[in-house]
């Protein structure tokens, strides 16, 4: 050997699967081939489970045979027999095709078969014996659709519904395990030569090695490969050292619950990725794969059970390792923290039921960014480690650790990894495993690293080659050693000693896929009021239970609709980037719990007041203004036409019956002026509205301050050029700001419609674009410390985004922004790269911006996306990607969102109040209650507790299960009392579980509670019956 280069690319080409296979080793892979008996079809368009198919009546069909369109099944039936001449030897049934395949034998299903996944045979037998069966038949059930759905064009292209997929090869195929073994060792070893380095001895030992092997083989005389296979055990034999990086192995498939196809295909991906993974632990003891995600499982339980039963032997032998303890891998910014609460407490009881344990660890690897509240909730629920890598993806600055600590906003701490090697789909390759070694940014501090090896995304999971090539290098000289590990194996041994670790404080941002907190607005609309409206039954369900022995609580309806809207949280839906099939799945499941919510509202109102309906046609027809939320309501309040009806005082978590409403002391008033604006004033707030719909004034009259910034105007729409450079539904660039276009076309004039008193408000339409418009309603209510504008928006656009400012007269460098059960600030300058990173952040209900006395808010009921530079505050209204989803957005859109200036702080002002109020109007009913009038259940005396949740208990029907968090991140205690019938209350953990030694002392109806910043308590009442 003399020259580098040349013997790299000749040992390459010696292992290639594309160059010289009629005279390199891998040409050798296979042996003699057969043909298959016979192959016959069937195709349908709906997926139909196997006992259904095989009933079918199957077509001839030969190689070439086309088949589709995307989405479509084909069924193939092949009949085969195993020649004589085989005996004694591996014999596999080759099966090349377009699609992705799962072949059945004998009723179950066996194996998945993909081209992309690199599962092209399925071992029939691997030593045909004399007495073996020689015919069988198989079934082989062919999705019209890739790993990664039917792109027209590239992988994230909007679906082509038209295309055609192809048998290419079906035939009986002499397998050669022994070349494969040699193909394992050259693959290692040719790996160490390219990769190890020039500077590295062992680099050219094992280029010298592979050298060696490729000139002992003859690969048309098998009697060489006793001697290749010494040459390589011999290098293999060199062990390493004691101090060696430790890699932590564990096979994986990342399987998105939605992406580029539909929620049914998914499926049908987890049983072929799952199965084809067992299968490889009947083979290999050593075999440990990891597997998140309660709803997939949950999926393959009901769809496939023969599968389940040995998934479950599986995990009791501690290779199929269940982890995450949630019911998908959501979102991680966009969900509300109940969601996100309940997203644990219904993966950690599936695992639980299923299982016998729940999860552990966190796993969350590939979702866009993760909330400084995540830390809490996840110790809330028994699980005190974090797996993710999705900040690798950051597009401007390099996030400084792999193994750390991650203190949430309450200071609630999680051990956490990333993956060094960045992805959770490795290969198995060498150089992945050196990459592990020499990334890793917490060298000194740990000598552990986790490996997540197998295709992922659009599922497949690891291969026996994947698996080959690891156990190869388990301890080898020249590299890390490689174990088949486990998650509690390696964060167990990081838990042995943390005091060199980093702590790592507030949110884990990443910086790329900002876009998708805006992306497909009626998602984001759906997830919202969905949110809210099973807050609501809840409530008023829990009422209906402790005050009517005979009311029967909804809990098996409240789980499915909530496990609906989890599954719509999934990191590719709610935020919106999926294709549009997806899309309408979203929005049918949306439909789903609105349509049944509402009736189980009804029932729960129904049963609180034990009336009917009051008489349509009487005069003064009494109503009962229902309040859901946990402190006193006085607003105005109209009907479901929008009719004004009138001024109400509503209590705490409970209802006041009204015959006549009240008229505001100081109404408001509504003036034209000369130069055509409009002058709104409600003894709170004095606004001056332009022609164009903008703000020139708004004056906080109780501090006499001006809210809008000099020579500004708040409401101000704004239309930017939105073309990523490649993600399209997922990314919006910085240099969108550049592109920066006020909209000024009128296209209906300022009109007065409500001319003051309990409401005053106005009209105006713009024109976007030549193809888009807004109408805006903007209303000023008596006594409202905010001005809302109701908006409906008719969007044609393509690549461009909407957004609307608010400069405000408020100076600070920081500003406000609500996030689960809590919030946290960000800069308002864009001092280093990691302030210009977010220029696009996302928030739940409210962001603010203040000063020392005076500030503001922009409150919203669906949006996610804003951002706050300088003094100006921005909500993201609409994008229009067109990939994956070409009709992303286009259409029409409601929505509303407020201004609101306020004296003090945002805490003393009550923005999050506000805020909350805006997103849960006050329920009308026809219903009354003879007994009483007005009723409480619930009442907190700090505000800065807010009781979020009231549900009946998981696991005891006679309790109530509240949800408190101190919201302005201060130490306090306070008061709960209640009007409801309980006998005991404790505190417990976020999965319901009573805490042995902390039981709750009641008096007078009432319990002291206990509060640091942003913490979150969990009460369990139990009910006198």
């Amino acid at each position: 050997m003399k020259n580098r280069r040349t013997t790299l690319e000749r040992v390459e080409k010696f292992i290639s699967d594309t160059y010289f296979t009629d005279c390199n080793l891998w040409g050798r892979l296979f042996g003699a081939t057969y043909p298959v008996d016979s192959i016959s079809y069937f195709l349908t368009e709906k997926r139909i489970p196997y006992t259904e198919a095989v009933k079918k009546e199957f077509q001839p069909a030969k190689i070439g045979h086309s088949f589709g369109p995307t989405w479509w099944t084909c069924w193939f039936k092949v009949h085969l027999s195993i020649p004589e001449e085989c005996l004694g030897q591996e014999v596999h049934l080759r099966w090349v095709s377009d699609g992705e395949g799962m072949v059945w034998r004998d009723g179950e299903p066996v194996q998945g078969l993909t081209n992309e996944g690199k599962k092209t045979s399925y071992i029939l037998t691997s030593e045909f014996k004399p007495h073996d069966p020689r015919s069988l038949t198989l079934y082989i059930e062919v999705a019209c659709n890739g790993l990664f759905g039917a792109g027209r064009g590239g992988m994230i292209a909007p679906t082509d519904l038209t295309k055609t997929f192809c048998l290419q090869k079906a035939e009986l195929a002499v397998f050669h395990r022994g070349v494969k073994e040699l193909l394992l060792d050259l693959q290692v070893i040719y790996g160490m030569a390219k990769c190890l380095g020039v500077d590295n001895q062992r680099s050219f030992q094992a280029l010298y090695v592979a050298n060696q092997m490729v000139n002992a083989c003859d690969v048309t005389d098998p009697s060489t490969y006793a001697n290749v296979k010494k040459i390589s055990s011999d290098f293999f034999s060199q062990k390493n050292g004691e101090s060696q990086h430790i890699i932590h192995a564990m096979g994986h498939c990342h399987i998105d619950s939605a992406w580029l196809w539909p929620y049914d295909e998914t499926i049908r991906k987890c049983a072929r990725s799952w199965v084809t993974a067992v299968q490889l632990m009947v083979k290999y003891s050593d075999f440990t794969f990891t597997c998140s995600q309660a709803q997939q499982l949950d999926w393959v339980r009901i769809w496939y059970p023969g599968l389940y039963e040995q998934i479950k032997k599986y995990v009791k032998l501690g290779q199929f390792i269940p982890v995450g303890g949630t019911w998908v891998e959501m979102d991680g910014n966009l969900p509300s923290g109940e969601s996100m609460v309940r997203q644990f407490l219904q993966g950690q009881q599936f695992f639980l039921q299923e299982f016998g344990k729940m999860c552990t660890e966190f796993w969350l690897p590939d979702t866009f960014g993760y909330s400084a509240q995540l830390p809490q909730l996840m110790n809330g629920c028994g699980i005190h480690r974090f797996l993710t890598q999705k900040l690798s993806w950051s597009l401007v600055n390099t996030f400084p650790h792999h193994t750390f600590y991650w203190e949430g906003i309450d200071g609630s701490k999680v051990l956490t990894h990333f993956p060094p090697g960045d992805s959770y789909g490795m290969m198995g390759t060498v150089e992945e495993v050196l990459k592990t070694l020499k990334n890793n940014r917490d060298k000194g501090r740990v000598n552990d690293s986790i490996f997540l090896y197998g295709f992922g995304d659009g599922g497949g999971g690891p291969t026996e080659n994947m698996l080959g090539r690891l156990k190869r290098m388990e301890d080898i000289d020249g590299l890390p050693r490689v174990q088949l590990s486990t998650p509690a194996r390696f964060f167990t041994k990081m838990e042995n000693d943390t005091s060199q670790l980093c702590t790592w404080v507030g949110e884990l941002f990443l910086e790329l896929h900002n876009g998708t907190y805006t992306s497909q607005a009626e998602i984001k609309k759906g997830n919202r009021q969905c949110e809210q409206l099973l807050h609501d039954i809840e409530v008023l369900s829990a009422f209906a239970m402790a005050l009517d022995n005979t009311f029967l609580y909804p809990s098996a309806k409240m789980q499915h609709l909530w496990r609906l809207l989890l599954l719509n949280q999934f990191h590719d839906v709610l935020p919106g980037s999926c294709i549009q099939q997806v899309v309408d799945d979203a929005l049918k499941y949306y439909h789903e719990i609105r349509t049944d919510g509402i009736k189980l509202l009804n029932e729960s109102l129904h049963s609180l007041f034990k009336t009917t309906p009051a008489e349509q046609s009487t005069p003064n027809q009494e109503q009962t203004i229902i309040n859901t939320l946990p402190w006193e309501r006085k607003e105005i309040v109209s009907n479901s036409k929008g009719e004004v009806l009138g001024l109400v005082t509503v209590p705490s978590m409970g209802y006041a019956s009204v015959t006549e409403y009240m008229s505001p002391a100081t109404p408001v008033t509504v003036q034209r002026q000369d130069d055509n604006s409009v002058t709104m004033e409600n003894g709170i707030l004095r606004v001056n509205i332009d022609s164009v719909g903008r703000l020139t004034s708004l004056n906080l009259l109780t501090s006499n301050r001006e809210s809008i910034a000099d020579s500004f105007l708040g409401n101000q729409f704004v239309l930017f050029d939105d073309i990523p450079l490649y993600w399209d539904a997922w990314d919006v660039m910085d240099y969108h700001l550049e592109t920066r276009k006020l909209i000024t076309s009128v296209f209906s004039e300022l009109k007065i419609t409500k001319n003051g008193g309990l409401r005053g408000a106005v009209v105006i339409s713009l024109q976007v674009g030549k193809d888009s418009t807004i109408e805006q309603e903007i209303i000023l209510d008596a006594l409202c410390p905010y001005l809302r504008f109701n908006t409906k928006v008719t969007w044609n656009e393509a690549h461009k985004f909407l957004k609307v400012e608010f400069p405000a007269k408020v100076r600070s460098p920081n500003a406000t922004y609500e996030i689960q059960f809590g919030h946290l600030q960000r800069p308002t300058h864009r001092n280093t790269s990691w302030d210009w990173a977010r220029y696009e952040v996302w928030a739940q209900r409210w962001m603010d911006l203040s000063e020392h006395g005076f500030g503001v808010a922009v409150l919203n009921d669906c949006k996610y996306g804003c951002s706050v530079l300088g003094n100006t505050l921005s909500l993201s209204i609409l994008r229009a990607p067109k990939s994956p989803d070409a009709t992303a957005d286009i259409g029409c859109h409601e929505f509303s969102y407020a201004f609101m200036p306020h004296q003090g702080t945002f805490q003393e002002a009550g923005v999050i109040q506000s805020a909350y109020s805006f997103n849960v109007p006050l329920v009308i009913s026809d219903l009354t209650n003879t007994k009483s009038k007005s009723w409480s259940a619930f009442s907190v005396e700090s505000p800065a507790v807010i009781l979020e949740t009231v549900k009946q208990a998981e696991n005891e029907q006679d309790s109530l299960v509240l949800r408190l968090y101190e919201s302005y991140g201060s130490s306090v205690d306070t008061m709960l009392h209640t009007s409801l019938p309980i006998k005991e209350a404790s505190l417990c953990d976020l999965l319901e579980c009573p805490y042995s030694s902390l039981e709750l002392h009641m008096e007078n109806q009432s319990i002291k509670l206990s509060f640091t910043p942003f913490k979150v308590l969990t009460v369990l009442l139990m009910l006198a019956r």
